[in-house]
């Protein structure tokens, strides 16, 4: 038997033929799976979307940022404002007690026990120097306008710092009575000058306003709020803070009134915080000082967690 010798080689163009396939086939292979990753990419990418994130698949916990990511500080722990004050109001049974707080940010207003209109004392001042202002800043008045012995510019720090009555009686003349009722009323706030009574809400809502530049100027709203700091009675509302409270306010003390109203700030937080209080006691009493302090602590432990 004849032995079978070597196969012939296959023919070139039969060679080349098959390479054409092989490439064809990778060719196609390559663009179904690059046709599968674009199908799929946008899916992908939906999971990333604002909507997604934010929406009810998600925990408080994981929507929010964390503090390494420059998160702003928790809130202080909540402490029950109302039954605080509510306890001390009723500790102190033949007291007049009225506390309003708020919130400069939003104007948030919190009020407790008595908050009818009391005999304002000095705190009105701030309202009259607010005014006189306002009179500079439209042009009817000049705090070069010899008031006294002196100008009205001495005679407004006078007023604030010092608590100076003289001062107060000759601003407000100079204002006159009936326009300071008036400026009162563009404010929302009901002023008589006469009678000197003013509600703790309206007071807190013309601090507020004064706080937030709503009132004055800048030069102007910042050199009253000067005046209001370093005055020369610090023993209500200041001496009760605790340290990092930032405090501007004008006290009241008359013939059993004792009132302070305060604008408190700390961090982020502003609050216009106003106590009057009016007693049997004398109003310098210790007693009537532990109870504007128990009211400033509890007031500062809600707002500021201290």
């Amino acid at each position: 038997m004849t032995k079978p010798g070597p196969r012939p080689a296959a023919p070139a163009h039969h060679r080349n033929t098959v390479l054409v396939w092989a490439v064809a086939a990778l060719v196609l292979a390559a663009v179904v799976v690059l046709g599968a990753v674009r199908t799929v990419a946008p899916t992908d990418r939906a999971f990333l979307t604002k909507d997604f994130l934010t929406s009810d698949f998600l925990t408080a916990s994981q929507q929010a940022p964390s503090p390494s990511a420059g998160a702003p500080a928790p809130p202080p722990a909540a402490v029950d404002l109302a039954a605080g004050i509510q306890r001390i109001i009723g500790e102190h049974p033949d007291h007049r007690i009225g506390v309003a707080v708020m919130d400069t940010r939003d104007g948030q207003l919190q009020s407790y026990g008595d908050v009818a209109p009391y005999t304002a004392a000095s705190t009105a001042k701030v309202l009259t120097a607010a005014a006189y202002y306002h009179l500079v800043e439209t042009g009817d008045k000049s705090l070069d306008t010899p008031l006294g012995a002196f100008n009205a510019a001495f005679q407004l720090k006078a007023m604030i710092n010092a608590s100076n009555n003289d001062a107060w009686l000759l601003l407000m003349q100079d204002i006159g009575y009936p326009n300071l009722t008036a400026y009162a009323a563009t404010l929302g706030i009901t002023y008589d000058p006469e009678k000197n009574l003013i509600a703790p809400p309206d007071m807190a809502r013309l601090l507020t306003q004064l706080a937030t530049g709503k009132l004055l100027n800048a030069d102007h709203t910042a050199e009253l709020l000067g005046y209001m700091q370093h005055t020369n009675d610090e023993n209500l509302i200041p001496a009760a803070l605790a340290p990092g409270i930032t405090v501007h306010h004008k006290y009241g003390v008359v013939l059993g009134y004792v009132h302070d109203a305060a604008l408190l700030s700390a961090g982020d937080r502003s609050y216009a915080v106003v106590i009057y209080t009016w007693g049997p006691n004398d109003a310098d009493s210790a007693a009537r000082l532990d109870l504007i302090h128990d009211l400033t602590h509890q007031v500062t432990g809600a707002l500021f967690g201290q």
